[in-house]
């Protein structure tokens, strides 16, 4: 070996095969495109089975939208307020479902809401505020009499007022009235005596008669509990009276 060559052992032993490398590496290769085409396939069929359940869902709350719209396809109903701006702050859910059940809802407000002077104005704002509800201002009525005041220290005289709901009742052939619950909710002496003259016209039997389809012979009254903020009117917590 001449100077500056590098060092070249001769005769060593060559090094023993890795067991099994030479055999595994290729089988692996090979098991990979179908191990992601395995993978690939067991996603498609989360996907199809997941997308398939949505419809199920789908397709069964159409259908039970459906069958409440034929429900209440005959449904009158009237919404008794005290004042401009509760049919939007207490019962806008309960008029959006039945609206979309199909019923024709309607207000009757029992004061034009002039505790500061501005009767007319909420006047308007209640029939701009109805329709986007989707009640037009032929079916928007407001009571102005002089012993029905505007005044949350003020209770109403209960058959002046059951006098004026049952006459707009009968005149309209309602057969579902919606007030507020036996609290007025907010605690006013108004929305309380809502309820009270309501109370009074069920007890003494002087609601009329509804249709016999789809709702039963007498007309109901349903006065909520709380204000709820779901669209749905199932959601809401109405106590039937």
């Amino acid at each position: 070996m001449r100077r500056g060559d590098p060092f070249v052992p001769r005769n060593l032993p060559a090094a023993p095969p890795v067991s099994g490398l030479s055999r595994a590496a290729p089988v692996a290769m090979a098991a990979g495109p179908w191990g992601w085409g395995l993978v690939a396939l067991a996603l498609l069929l989360a996907l199809l089975l997941a997308g398939a359940r949505r419809l199920r869902r789908r397709y069964a709350a159409a259908g039970a939208r459906a069958a409440l719209r034929g429900r209440a396809g005959g449904v009158r109903a009237l919404l008794v307020t005290a004042h401009p701006d509760d049919e939007a702050m207490f019962f806008a859910p309960t008029v959006l479902g039945l609206g979309k059940a199909g019923a024709r809802p309607a207000v009757l407000c029992c004061s034009p809401g002039n505790y500061y002077h501005q009767g007319e104005i909420r006047k308007k704002e209640l029939e701009q505020s109805c329709f986007l509800l989707g009640i037009p201002a032929s079916d928007v009525t407001v009571i102005d009499h002089r012993d029905l005041p505007d005044n949350p220290a003020v209770e109403w005289d209960t058959r002046l007022l059951a006098a004026f709901v049952l006459k707009h009742i009968e005149a309209n052939s309602i057969n579902l009235v919606v007030t507020f619950d036996a609290g007025g909710v907010s605690g006013h002496a108004n929305h309380i005596s809502l309820y009270t003259a309501l109370r009074y016209l069920h007890s003494e039997r002087k609601l009329p008669e509804g249709p016999q389809k789809p709702l039963p012979a007498q007309t109901k009254m349903v006065a909520c509990t709380k204000p709820s903020f779901h669209e749905n009117v199932h959601q809401e917590t109405p106590e039937a009276i």
